[in-house]
């Protein structure tokens, strides 16, 4: 097993969270039950989309060169030929030189046409059609398969499905839906000194903070979280809770029992289960971070602080998370600005600071890493490297938003 403690950096820690985790199994869901899924494959269109030459505006759909001249005082005068009907079954008749059409907006262009003008500046005198102004070759329609040509890749795999993209789903046929399974991750919080949150908590007790944060983590990023409530430090109770959730969830995520007391649990019962791999990350706040193998799946023990835990999930279990829903395009928010104050730091760790963001200045929150103000106050963190000193005032920096 690890020594605890023995920490190692940022990157390392990544890069054994993203080893062990398993790519997710894949399912087939209705397009109605697919919105934020994530895709498994690749989504091609199986026709040309548009499959037709349709009009962006109600008007008349005309031959450019037709209209070369055209004005206010002296309009081109067309004869009008007839009207595409919406939802037709037959193609309209091919246009001829000097004619035009009545198109609506989405209607079909007929052969010959090659712009629409717009019904604002037209005039219908009897059987002819006033155009008022010149138009280019291609103004106002979309041409067939303009938008999607038939065997186009139009959606790729590991995307999280947007209302948009159920759109571009139903558009081209794709009534069912090849998505990741959604991975159950367990939550587990340990310590004597917690309670449930309906409980008041008296002498040295606190509530059971973690479970909530990490749940609402978990649903963000799309795995379903399975809670196990609180265990105290018994290890014959830890023991059965943990093989429980090993049984019943795809990973499991473990707050409180990381750090060096007798009373702490964690290590040993992942070591007894699998491997240890990781016992503290080069990382403030979240340093006595566990990551390891039970059975066969992840786990991670978390800090016991909701503020350290909150930036362990962020910086190291996010890409467990993502790795399992399949997710491959999520990225956090990052904004940029100029820092409002000096910011040391301990060089040899990387370190994130809770900052708020003004206009274009960040503030930093400076406060003990227990503290939970900070985490309502600020806006995100700001990532300071592990060669790093500190950053001065008035450096542009980067802020990851929550």
């Amino acid at each position: 097993m690890s020594i605890f403690l023995t920490t190692v950096p940022v990157e390392e820690a990544i890069r054994v969270v993203r080893h062990i985790t398993p790519s997710p199994p894949e399912e087939v869901v209705p397009l109605e039950s697919a919105f934020r899924r994530i895709l498994s494959r690749d989504v091609f269109a199986d026709i040309d989309i548009p499959g037709f030459t349709r009009s962006v505006v109600d008007g008349y759909a005309v031959r450019s060169a037709d209209t070369t001249g055209a004005g206010e005082a002296i309009p081109v005068i067309l004869r009008l030929a007839g009207r595409s009907a919406m939802g037709a079954s037959e193609k309209p008749e091919k246009m001829t030189p000097g004619s035009c059409v009545y198109v609506p907006t989405g209607g079909e262009i007929p052969d010959g046409a090659d712009a629409m003008a717009m019904i604002e500046y037209c005039e219908v005198i009897g059987e002819d059609v006033l155009v008022k102004r010149p138009l280019a070759a291609g103004e106002n329609i979309i041409f067939r398969g303009e938008d999607f040509r038939a065997g186009e890749r139009v959606l790729e795999a590991g995307r999280r499905l947007s209302p948009g993209d159920m759109g571009i789903l139903a558009a081209t046929g794709h009534n069912m839906v090849f998505v990741s399974a959604v991975p159950k991750i367990g939550i587990i919080s340990t310590g004597n000194e917690l309670v449930p949150v309906e409980e008041v908590p008296t002498g040295s007790r606190v509530r059971d903070v973690n479970t909530y944060l990490c749940r609402a983590f978990l649903e963000q990023y799309g795995a379903l979280p399975v809670q196990f409530g609180i265990v105290r430090d018994d290890p014959a109770v830890f023991e059965k809770t943990l093989d429980n959730a090993l049984a019943t969830c795809d990973a499991v995520l473990i707050s409180g029992g990381s750090s060096k007391d007798e009373r702490d649990l964690t290590a040993g019962m992942i070591q007894s289960r699998g491997e240890v791999f990781v016992h503290g990350i080069s990382l403030a706040p979240g340093k006595p971070t566990i990551i390891g193998l039970a059975k066969g799946k992840p786990v991670i023990g978390l800090p016991g602080h909701p503020a350290s835990t909150f930036i362990v999930l962020m910086v190291i279990a996010r890409h467990m998370v993502l790795g399992m829903t399949g997710n491959a395009s999520e990225r956090p928010v990052v904004v940029k600005g100029i820092l409002s104050e000096n910011i040391p730091s301990a060089k040899g760790r990387e370190e994130y600071v809770r900052v708020r963001v003004t206009g274009n200045r960040v503030v930093p929150l400076f406060g003990k890493s227990g503290l939970l103000n900070t985490l309502v106050r600020s806006d995100g963190v700001l990532k300071i490297p592990a060669g790093s000193e500190g950053i001065e005032t008035g450096t542009e920096v980067e802020v990851i938003l929550w």
